[in-house]
């Protein structure tokens, strides 16, 4: 299985070099990996370069972590969710995500990280 990189997944999903998109897609459907790492990239340079709206985003992350192994596809995807509906960086997210699948405990002086922190710890009534 092959790591791939930033730029990999967005010649995959942006087609905007089609001999690299293709040179991408073989790598993907030959078996390919990535890390959550990576993806915080993706993610930064789709909503940053291209203006991509977070619905856009999601589909497209969602979409790579379909064909591509992800070794924390759970902290991913909640990632994803919190990401695609709040208005939180994508680390933030990551991190909520940490929060609430791996019970991981955070300090930040972010004050909306740390709302969001609160309201997952906070117990169901």
């Amino acid at each position: 299985m092959t790591l791939i990189d930033t730029n990999v997944i967005l010649r995959f999903l942006l087609n905007d070099v089609p001999e690299q998109a293709e040179q991408a897609k073989a790598v993907i459907e030959a078996g390919a990996f990535t890390t959550i790492e990576v993806i915080a990239e993706v993610v930064y340079i789709l909503r940053k370069a291209y203006q991509s709206d977070r619905e856009k985003i999601y589909l497209a992350i969602m979409q790579v972590a379909d064909e591509v192994v992800i070794p924390e596809y759970d902290v991913l995807a909640c990632a994803m969710d919190y990401f695609r509906v709040r208005n939180l960086d994508f680390v933030d997210c990551v991190l909520a995500a940490r929060v609430l699948l791996e019970d991981e405990d955070v300090f930040s002086f972010d004050k909306k990280l740390m709302a969001l922190i609160r309201q997952i710890r906070q117990p169901p009534e």
